[in-house]
């Protein structure tokens, strides 16, 4: 089955491209829907990115690129979006052909803002796409050591055993090890959720607090994630695993972690939009503070999550990151 379904990709940052280069190992042609023209012409002439991971070498004749989003979507059978989440909603406006027959591989961490929903559930209830059509893909992984080929771990999610196994298994490389899970929206709540405490803990590390806080830190957002995911999909589920834990882990220890960076940044003095204008990259992380606390806040009995609120605080609220860190402090344990 995985010899016979074409993919493509949509987006062009740093883990789309990562997702373009996996695919590639094993298929003779990826399509490729990149916004920019001018991008697409410089990957077919220089053969990289020339925004992310410009290490990454592709043979173009592997690669079908368009900025016809339509055309792109019309072209594949699995439909892998990795766009980020504050833009997919723009971007999706332009499809306007039917895709209900297609599997969707989100590769994206976060809500969709506009609606308020999962990516998954937003393919679902505005494209009409049935659940078992749709699939996740989540670390512990980062796209930059895709490009490294260092050994890596991904998941991929779906409530369809056979459709997690056959995108598992055309994404898995001698550098790429895959395994399937049946938790979708945890898997998503999660991927989105690690990006908030990611950002808690670069706070942290630019005011200064060391690697003892640190874990207990990470102790505690494991802990919290659960709590939250419980609340908002309640099935059982083993927190420990790398779906939840070793995706949390990396983005929160890792110097590549772009929302590690930003939470840095915060700590060492920067306002939210110098923060967002020094980086080249989207710090995830930002969007989904106000969805996860809004998300929190409506429920009938919230759940107890004093770091996503830290976090909200500090970057909506324009809450001194000092004291605010400090007040956690004598929350967790």
């Amino acid at each position: 089955m995985a010899s016979e379904l074409k993919y493509a990709v949509f987006g062009n940052g740093s883990w789309a491209t990562a997702i373009v280069k996996m695919l590639s190992e094993k298929t003779t042609s990826v399509g490729w829907y990149v916004r920019k023209s001018q991008t697409i012409d410089y990957i077919k002439e220089e053969q990289h990115n020339p925004s992310y991971l410009s290490s990454v070498e592709f043979d173009v004749n592997r690669l079908i690129l368009s900025d016809d989003i339509n055309k792109v979507a019309s072209s594949a059978d699995v439909l892998v979006f990795a766009i980020p989440s504050a833009f997919i909603y723009e971007q999706l406006k332009m499809l306007s052909v039917d895709i209900s027959n297609k599997i969707i591989l989100s590769a994206v961490k976060g809500i969709v803002p506009e609606t308020g929903l999962l990516v998954g559930e937003h393919f679902h209830q505005h494209r009409n796409v049935p659940f078992d059509q749709v699939a996740v893909l989540v670390g512990p992984c980062h796209a930059e050591e895709v490009a490294l080929e260092r050994l890596s771990y991904l998941t991929v999610a779906c409530t369809n055993t056979k459709t997690a196994k056959t995108i598992a298994h055309q994404i898995s490389s001698h550098y790429i090890k895959t395994k399937t899970h049946d938790d979708v929206v945890g898997a998503e709540y999660a991927a989105m959720l690690k990006n908030i405490y990611a950002i808690a803990a670069g706070i942290a590390h630019g005011l200064g607090y060391g690697d003892n806080f640190q874990s207990v830190l990470m102790s505690n957002a494991i802990r919290e994630m659960k709590r939250f995911i419980k609340k908002v999909y309640k099935m059982k589920r083993k927190i420990n695993e790398t779906v939840y834990l070793g995706d949390l882990l990396v983005t929160g220890y890792s110097t590549f972690s772009r929302n590690r960076m930003f939470g840095n940044m915060i700590g060492k003095g920067y306002t939210v939009k110098s923060a967002q204008m020094e980086m080249n990259m989207i710090a995830e992380g930002y969007y989904a503070t106000k969805s996860a606390y809004e998300i929190n806040q409506n429920h009938e009995k919230s759940a107890k999550t004093p770091i996503i609120e830290m976090v909200y605080e500090v970057l909506y609220n324009n809450k001194n990151p000092k004291q605010a860190l400090k007040k956690l402090t004598e929350k967790l344990d």
